[in-house]
């Protein structure tokens, strides 16, 4: 990946197709914090959003993934029914861009989620049978009903192409946005819904067996989205399990239930209109009877694996948008960090994230961190 000329916040990100431009390498190192669109709806907490992209700005990190999505009803709610918004709410969304361009932060901003908190894919299903649309009982219809399908294109519609109320950008011109993420960990485990989400074809015990595994859906939203956005990364915010298409990485799987989710990590990133592979990781929850070791060991051949698919099959850059483990509780989800209180683990991540500052500053000859830069002291 690369900016146009030269690593800026005003610079968008690229993917190098040998297009021409002036670019730069752009290395990124980020972290997750979907709350922030959550805390900056209210004055009185809009503080701590500022603190934490300031924080991870200090520590080096360049990219933070967040939640674009709060779907239902409640004061916190972005959607509150299908294409009808919560300004106040919006504006809070706003708040958290600008506060990221202020701070050099690029955002990964995904835009709904498959579980059920903050409404997800369970709720554009409740809004369409509420309408009197012919759905199934399985919440994976969210991928095969044209109506639903319509909200969820509408909903992207209303995101990308939003104007700022305090910066006057429009979200699709705005270079602190890094990418747009479908959804947060697609799954279409229901066989109902399964021909939705990719079209491959397998013969087991002799019936052949047709399933879409997400390219369907996947490529219309992302097509959905180029259409109105041409220049911000598309990624779709897969945990990058193998399905039981791909056999030869069937081993590579935390367990045999992985296959089974309606997902597959090659052909749904393999999309034309997906510029990004996106993976998670969570060895103690995937492999919870694993000692350390044997949890390491699973870690090193995933992301190993991974990388491999997209030097060789996929041809695009890969990124662990979540790698977690449990151990810190910071705020209340058992997943995460909070530098003060872990000093010699914000130590840690300053000093690899200061590293890769050093080599992509390297790569373009660019001055050394002065004394007022984040990085002086770790160099």
């Amino acid at each position: 990946m690369a900016t146009q000329d030269g690593i800026d916040s005003t610079q968008f990100i690229i993917i190098n197709d040998g297009d021409g431009y002036r670019e730069s390498a752009f290395y990124v190192n980020g972290w997750n914090s979907y709350w922030l669109r959550m805390e900056s709806v209210w004055s009185s907490s809009r503080s701590k959003v500022s603190e934490m992209l300031k924080r991870g700005s200090q520590m080096g990190l360049t990219v933070c993934r967040t939640w674009a999505f709060s779907d239902g009803h409640g004061p916190d709610a972005l959607q509150v029914s299908p294409g009808v918004f919560n300004e106040r709410v919006f504006k809070g969304l706003d708040y958290v861009i600008v506060e990221a361009r202020r701070n050099r932060i690029r955002l990964i901003l995904s835009l709904v989620n498959n579980l059920v908190a903050f409404g997800g894919k369970t709720q554009y299903v409740k809004w369409a049978k509420e309408a009197g649309v012919n759905v199934s009982s399985s919440d994976d219809s969210f991928f095969s009903n044209p109506v639903i399908k319509d909200y969820f294109k509408a909903y992207i519609k209303a995101v990308v192409k939003r104007k700022n109320s305090l910066s006057g950008v429009r979200y699709s011109e705005e270079p602190a946005i890094f990418a747009w993420e479908l959804m947060n960990e697609p799954r279409c485990s229901s066989s109902s819904s399964a021909p939705a989400f990719s079209i491959l074809s397998r013969i087991i015990s002799f019936s052949l067996v047709l399933y879409d595994g997400g390219v369907a859906w996947i490529a219309g939203m992302a097509a959905s989205i180029k259409s109105l956005d041409k220049r911000h990364v598309v990624t779709v915010g897969l945990e990058g399990f193998y399905g039981l298409n791909t056999t030869n990485k069937s081993e590579v799987n935390p367990g045999i239930w992985a296959a089974s989710l309606g997902s597959d990590f090659i052909p749904n990133s393999a999309i034309s209109n997906i510029n990004v592979a996106s993976v998670h990781a969570y060895p103690d929850s995937w492999i919870p009877h694993g000692d350390l070791e044997e949890r390491t060991s699973y870690l090193s051949d995933w992301v190993d694996s991974h990388i491999s698919d997209g030097d060789i099959a996929l041809r695009k850059p890969v990124l662990f948008t979540e790698l977690l483990v449990g151990g810190v509780d910071g705020y209340i989800d058992d997943f995460s960090f909070v530098p003060q209180d872990y000093p010699s683990t914000y130590k840690l991540i300053k000093q690899q994230s200061c590293r890769l500052q050093s080599i992509s500053a390297k790569s373009k000859r660019q001055r050394k961190p002065q004394q007022n830069d984040p990085c002086f002291d770790q160099l």
